[in-house]
């Protein structure tokens, strides 16, 4: 059974909640890709949505939207997620994840799309016996 640590970012106050994910609610992660969204309760937040932004495997290989399926690949990067070029124009060659969350992926990152409010509890309203004094009656001139 795989076990993802899950790094949950709220854009509103700027803050991140780290949880750890297992068994069946982690089998439920496998197959999702960057950019999915997903419901809350999967990781342990009922109400909200969840958006996929990210991750990294067990050696530190970010996993990046262009690269698809779950593989390993290295290819050339000149900019953008897991290089930091030093001069100018420069471009390497990096070893990077794809966009598909398999087994090998150790930590996935997950901002806040929408958080559902809970709704406070309606009162009923009381009937209002109609009298008389209540309803309006048309005039004349038909107001």
């Amino acid at each position: 059974m795989p076990t993802f640590k899950v790094n949950v970012s709220d854009p509103e106050t700027g803050k991140c909640k780290n949880l750890t994910v297992s068994e069946t609610k982690a089998q439920t992660l496998i197959g999702m890709k960057i950019g999915d969204t997903i419901d809350g309760s999967v990781v342990g937040l009922p109400r909200t949505k969840l958006k996929i932004t990210g991750g990294s495997d067990k050696d530190g290989t970010p996993m990046i939207k262009s690269v698809h399926g779950g593989v390993r690949a290295f290819i050339i990067l000149s900019k953008g997620t897991g290089l930091h070029p030093k001069k100018r124009g420069e471009r390497r060659r990096k070893a990077v994840r794809g966009s598909t969350i398999t087994d090998d992926i150790i930590q996935i990152n997950m901002q806040i799309v929408e958080e559902i409010k809970k709704r406070a509890k309606r009162r009923k309203k009381a009937k209002v016996s109609p009298n008389k004094t209540s309803q309006r009656k048309p005039t004349k001139s038909g107001k």
